[in-house]
């Protein structure tokens, strides 16, 4: 994890501390905006979280958990029908520092086929050419491993991140529902399957989650807030010198 947090003076910051300010930034979480096409999102420099994942893989659920706020993230009451990116900002109220983007759950049967093909290219466009894109949080039902349609979206993204320019982290949701044995297990068939497109430039992590136990939630605050805020910036943040600017950007 990306340690921003510098303590007191004399001392670095200790492991609590630091996933203390991580859950703060993410308790800043506000709504900003929605959009049904690209070209509505704002044209923006401010680094993008995009949180991705299949109906009922409980992505609503967890990005109001990090946030502390139980209706943030609208999860519709018939899976694959919210058809809109969402866009949420974090940080200090007058200068948010990143964007949470909830972009619409994939893969629902019952959603129509022509907008299952519109939300596919809507989200490869997103997922491919968005500049702000930083990183992007796939969710991942962790009773069901990495479906087809997990596989198809980690391809897509597999240029942008084998270049470092946008990185990954898998959360294994639903892990209250696993035993130990089986949320280790589960574990390592994840990272077999994310081997297949790390190399030493990327940045692809995964991880046991859990909304309701909050297993894993620090653990998630501190990949993220890391993102945003790399050693470099916040050595300069601290030192009061302006930090080097931040990296640029199958649905249903």
């Amino acid at each position: 994890m990306t340690n921003s947090f510098h303590g007191l003076p004399g001392r670095p910051a200790t492991p609590a501390e630091t996933a203390r300010q991580a859950l703060a930034w993410t308790h800043s979480a506000r709504f900003l905006t929605t959009a049904s096409q690209l070209s509505q999102l704002p044209a923006s420099e401010t680094p993008e979280i995009a949180f991705v994942g299949r109906s009922n893989a409980g992505k609503s659920t967890a990005i109001n958990r990090l946030a502390q706020q139980k209706r943030l993230a609208f999860a519709s009451r018939t899976p694959g029908r919210t058809q809109h990116i969402n866009l949420f900002e974090v940080g200090p109220k007058d200068a948010a520092n990143a964007l949470f983007a909830d972009l619409p759950g994939y893969g629902y049967a019952a959603v129509e086929r022509s907008a299952k093909l519109r939300w596919q290219e809507v989200m490869a466009d997103y997922l491919q050419l968005r500049r702000p894109l930083h990183g992007v949080v796939l969710m991942v039902d962790s009773r069901l491993g990495f479906t087809e349609l997990d596989k198809r979206l980690l391809a897509l993204m597999a240029p942008r991140l084998a270049n470092g320019e946008v990185r990954l982290l898998a959360l294994l949701t639903k892990a209250d529902k696993l035993n130990r044995s089986e949320g280790q297990l589960a574990l390592r068939k994840a990272q077999d399957e994310l081997g297949a497109i790390s190399t030493e430039s990327s940045d692809i992590a995964v991880t046991l989650f859990s909304a309701l136990s909050r297993q894993g939630l620090e653990d998630v605050a501190e990949t993220i807030h890391g993102w945003v805020h790399p050693p470099a910036v916040a050595e300069a943040e601290a030192a009061d010198e302006p930090g080097p600017s931040p990296a640029p950007t199958d649905a249903a």
